[in-house]
């Protein structure tokens, strides 16, 4: 078995560096690259509060074949997408050699599509309720295909791979002149997964996140717009998907921002509306909760503050002692990196 420890040492030596762009899927290639050879990679962000695809990054991945395995990831014709990574029994996955089921057999005829041969995917969870993303890497069909000794090196990387995507979503961007505030705007979707028409408001925040701000991928924008529509598409027919709320870092586009849509009939064939806004208060809450770590009763203290409660009241509707809830504020202090409650507050809406 190959000695996985050199690229878990490198994962974790960049836990909390500030990458641009596709920069974060360059690294993680250039670390697994000397242990599993792959020609291209992708590796995919989810909000881990509902598993919704929320950021996400490409080497060398053809952005041709991403759209088309999009399609085949929310109409039901891919058996390891991630909509499903909290449904899956196992954590790794290998297409484009078994070709037994409908499935199987679509993914195989879409990466053979687009000249690819194999793809191996990892699954970054925490048990099989906590999703982070996707890890996807890629072998042209000339080179010798995945198995199952590549699938068990790569998913010796899981724990360091969530501890970047954790650093990444917790790290600040750099500096840069502050953000005016936007108000909700909303783009409509028709049928035909077209854009039918864009509020003003949409068009300030689209402006506003546009890869030539130099922090997004530039495959971003029609990416991610097709990501949720499609998302909210399998959401109406399948309410155990995860729903259709994307949150982005404040890293990945230089401000939080949280992109849901719903679908406008109950087929989920019709027109969806997206609405982009500002990610804060109890939106950005069970993110900003499982990025930092903080237990259960520990959110419940953030939640309670944020209302504008007394810390008198809210040990004494929490059931616990004042000390108790102080202990829990002095917990999350130091797992958020602020000093006090203002600033706590100021964090979660700025």
């Amino acid at each position: 078995m190959r000695d996985m420890s050199r690229p878990a040492h490198c994962l974790r030596g960049a836990v909390g560096e500030r990458f641009v762009q596709d920069e974060l899927a360059e690294l993680v290639s250039r670390v697994i690259g000397p242990r599993i050879a792959h020609d291209a990679l992708r590796l995919f962000g989810t909000n881990p509060a509902t598993g919704a695809v929320s950021y996400g990054f490409l080497h060398g991945f053809p952005a041709t074949l991403l759209d088309a395995q999009l399609t085949d990831f929310y109409g039901g014709g891919d058996p390891f997408g991630p909509a499903d990574i909290t449904r899956l029994p196992t954590s790794t996955g290998i297409l484009g050699v078994d070709h037994s089921g409908a499935r199987h057999r679509q993914a195989t005829r879409t990466l053979h599509a687009h000249g690819a041969g194999s793809e191996l995917r990892l699954m970054l969870r925490e048990g099989l309720t906590r999703p982070w993303g996707l890890l996807a890497l890629l072998r042209e069909k000339s080179t010798r295909p995945f198995d199952q000794d590549d699938a068990r090196q790569l998913s010796q990387l899981t724990e360091p791979l969530i501890a970047l995507l954790r650093g990444y979503a917790t790290t600040s961007p750099a500096p840069r002149a502050p953000s005016r505030f936007l108000p909700p705007g909303v783009v409509l979707v028709g049928s035909d997964d077209q854009v039918r028409s864009i509020s003003a408001q949409a068009r300030a925040w689209l402006e506003q996140i546009h890869p030539e701000q130099g922090l997004a991928p530039r495959w971003m924008p029609e990416v991610s717009m097709r990501e949720i529509v499609l998302a909210a598409r399998r959401h109406t027919l399948d309410p155990g998907a995860p729903p259709a709320l994307a949150l982005s870092p404040a890293a990945f586009l230089g401000r939080r921002i949280a992109v849901h849509a719903q679908c406008l009939d109950e087929s989920g064939q019709g027109e969806v509306a997206v609405v982009l806004q500002e990610a804060t208060g109890a939106l950005l809450l069970p993110a900003y909760a499982a990025w930092h770590s903080l237990t259960v009763r520990e959110t419940e203290a953030v939640e309670r503050l944020c209302s504008g409660a007394t810390p008198q009241q809210i040990a004494r509707l929490m059931g616990v002692s004042l000390h108790t809830f102080n202990g829990h504020l002095k917990n999350v202090f130091r797992k958020t990196g602020v000093s006090g409650r203002d600033e706590l507050i100021a964090s979660l809406n700025y």
